[in-house]
């Protein structure tokens, strides 16, 4: 069975992880801790726990229990003290009050659900993100940068985060080094997924993995992150920030979207994400194979990525990796 390590946040992780446990049941999820917004970021004020939510979408995308678990796990309170605050996030606070570690309480709560793989955060460190922008401000906290980016019409120049020698956990370490497949993203680019990667010990260890390390590029433009980025430019800024060598494959969606969709994006600042001839050959240059498709998915007017897509064309690209010659 492939050994697949995926690294992320947000949304964009949680979709992913849908399809590649179609593919194999030893997958390792590295998430963000970063957050700091939402019931998330309440939590991690008033408990000094790290943030659970994109944990809890992790969770939930793996699970193998009953539809009415993972829809409780999902509730959302609509009124009162909780309001806005979400049962997942407050069932894995009280785990965590009962647990010897953050780790280990997402383990129990993975067992509750039955997921397929492990959901890991990428460190135990109570990590606060900063950038500084291109007119100079320094802003401080994940879900401040790209609003103030955004607000400043300002990019993003550089990105750190505090402490700067926070330490991963030795079972991330083990399953990167032990990965047949490692994925980054889809996601936040600054606030998702780089995180993840200014932790020495994890961008040392895929360094020094053999495994081919794929970015899943995001769909959509996001306003104050990656504002007119085409795709390739989303990979260099992955290589830029943070001390990554490599990145052997991109893969980007080359369907169609329909102006609609298109138009109703633009009222919020942002546009699809591109590829050209250009980018082509900067690609080529590196020995960075492209990896394309028709990777487009709409639910309720929202484009997202096809896991299901995605993944078949990870699994397709691994065996022509791993076995040349019974592709000729």
């Amino acid at each position: 069975m492939l050994n697949i390590v995926a690294l992320g946040g947000g949304t964009g992780l949680s979709i992913i992880l849908r399809g590649l446990k179609e593919i194999s049941p030893n997958i390792a999820a590295v998430v963000t801790v970063a957050d700091d917004g939402g019931g998330s970021g309440v939590l991690r004020a008033d408990l000094g726990m790290l943030p659970p939510g994109d944990v809890r979408n992790c969770i939930l995308a793996l699970a193998n229990k009953e539809p009415i678990l993972q829809d409780l796990f999902q509730y959302r309170f609509a009124e009162g003290r909780l309001k806005g605050q979400n049962f997942g996030n407050l069932m894995i606070a009280a785990m965590v009050g009962i647990s010897d570690s953050f780790e280990a309480a997402i383990k129990k709560i993975s067992d509750i659900f039955a997921i397929t793989g492990v959901v890991l955060p990428v460190s135990e460190e109570n990590i606060i993100l900063y950038a500084q922008l291109s007119d100079g401000a320094t802003v401080a906290g994940e879900s401040n940068i790209p609003l103030e980016a955004f607000k400043r019409s300002a990019s993003i120049e550089r990105i750190w985060i505090e402490p700067g020698e926070a330490h991963t956990g030795e079972q991330v370490l083990d399953h990167i080094k032990h990965a047949d497949m490692i994925v980054l993203g889809p996601g936040s680019l600054f606030t998702s997924i780089i995180p993840n990667l200014l932790i020495g010990q994890v961008a040392e260890a895929i360094n020094e993995s053999a495994a081919p390390v794929y970015y899943i590029s995001n769909l959509m433009t996001q306003p104050g992150e990656t504002d007119g980025k085409t795709a390739v430019e989303h990979l260099q800024l992955i290589l830029d920030h943070t001390e990554l060598k490599h990145i052997d494959f991109l893969v980007a969606n080359s369907g169609d979207i329909s102006p609609e969709i298109i138009s109703r994006y633009q009222r919020e600042e942002a546009t699809p994400v591109t590829f050209c001839e250009k980018d082509r050959a900067y690609l080529k240059a590196c020995n960075i194979e492209l990896i394309e498709g028709d990777f487009v998915e709409v639910k309720k007017g929202y484009v997202r990525h096809d896991a299901l897509k995605i993944s078949e064309a990870l699994m397709k690209n691994l065996e022509r990796v791993y076995n040349p010659d019974e592709q000729n």
